[in-house]
C-alpha cells in the first residue's frame, strides 16, 4: 500500500485510490492557477514525505515555459522529483506564480526545503515520475482542478 502524509491544514487535494493501482493519484482544486500549481506541488511533496518533519534550510527556485498549462505541470511537477533525486531534497514548502506571454505561460517557483535526513524526516514513496496517465487541468466554475498519477 502506498505511504503518504496528508496535509492536516489543507483541503485543497485528495487522493484518488481507484486510479491507479501501483502508483499514487490526486486531485488538486484551488482558485487560480497560482495556488493550483502550489497545491499540485504540496501532494507531491506530501507523498514523499511528512513535511511537519522537513525543516528547510534550503531554497531552490526553477524558472520553466510551455506552450499550455498541461505541460507547464508537467515539466514543474517533473523537475521538483529532478531536484530530489538529484541533491538528495525533500520540500515543504512552495510559492509559484505563473505568467501568459506571447502565447506561452512562464512558471516561476520558489521551493522550500532541506536535504534528505531519515533520521530527522519522516519519509514516504519515492516519486520515479509523474506519468501522463489521465493527467490534466480543467477549467471549472469554482477556479480550477487538475489530476496526477505519480510513478512511485
Amino acid at each position: 500500500m502506498p505511504c503518504f502524509f496528508l496535509r492536516k491544514m489543507s483541503k485543497s487535494y485528495k487522493l484518488l485510490p481507484d486510479i491507479a493501482i501501483a502508483d499514487v493519484a490526486f486531485e488538486a482544486k484551488a482558485s487560480t492557477l497560482n495556488e493550483l500549481f502550489d497545491v499540485a506541488a504540496k501532494a507531491t511533496f506530501d507523498v514523499m514525505a511528512d513535511t511537519s518533519t522537513i525543516k528547510p534550510t534550503i531554497t531552490k527556485e526553477i524558472s520553466l515555459s510551455s506552450s499550455t498549462l498541461e505541460n507547464l505541470l508537467y515539466d514543474f511537477l517533473s523537475e521538483i522529483i529532478f531536484i530530489k533525486d538529484t541533491d538528495s531534497m525533500v520540500f515543504s514548502d512552495v510559492k509559484t506564480t505563473i505568467t501568459e506571454q506571447v502565447k506561452k505561460f512562464h512558471l516561476k517557483a520558489t521551493l522550500k526545503g532541506a536535504p534528505i535526513n531519515p533520521q530527522k524526516q519522516k519519509l514516504g514513496n519515492d516519486v520515479k515520475a509523474v506519468t501522463m496517465h489521465m493527467f490534466e487541468i480543467k477549467k471549472v466554475k469554482e477556479g480550477y482542478t487538475a489530476r496526477v498519477v505519480l510513478d512511485i
